[in-house]
Formats: structure tokens, sequence, C-alpha cells
């Protein structure tokens, strides 16, 4: 089963397969805003939807704490465009 783990100090949600990392989504923190920067999820679990949760995830994250989400990485973009 996969499980998603927001983890604010590293500015990251993270995909696990058990033990294994296999997705991450990372933001960098810019006053009000978070900014997702990069997406990516192992080869061997693309088209399952983890990368759309991860961005899901870190969105959420960003909503609980008071700030507003951008994205400079082309996937987290079409997800917040898509939400609008």
């Amino acid at each position: 089963m996969i499980e998603i783990k927001f983890v604010k100090e590293q500015n990251k949600s993270i995909a696990y397969d058990g033990s294994n990392q296999i997705g991450e989504c990372s933001f960098i923190e810019q006053g009000e805003e978070w900014n997702i920067v990069h997406t990516e999820v192992s080869n061997l679990y693309q088209g399952q939807g983890i990368a759309r949760k991860l961005v899901e995830d870190v969105i959420k994250n960003a909503v609980q704490n008071a700030k507003s989400v951008v994205a400079d990485c082309s996937y987290a973009k079409k997800i917040l465009e898509s939400k609008k």
C-alpha cells in the first residue's frame, strides 16, 4: 500500500511503498507562499496517480498553514490550474 507523508522540515511530501521511497513533491517556502518546484515518482510506479496525490498533499498542508501555492513544476502547475 502506498503511503504519503508530509515532512515540513524537508519541505516535501514523500510517497512510500513499505519502507521504500518511491516519489516526492518538494516546495520552497517564500513568505506567505509555497512554490512547488519538483515532483517525481519512480518509473515502476508511474501511471497510478501518485504524483497527483503528492501535489495535493502539499496543497492541503499549505492551506492548513495559511499559505498560498504556486508552482514552477510543470506537473504541479497543471493540477493547480485544474482547481481554478
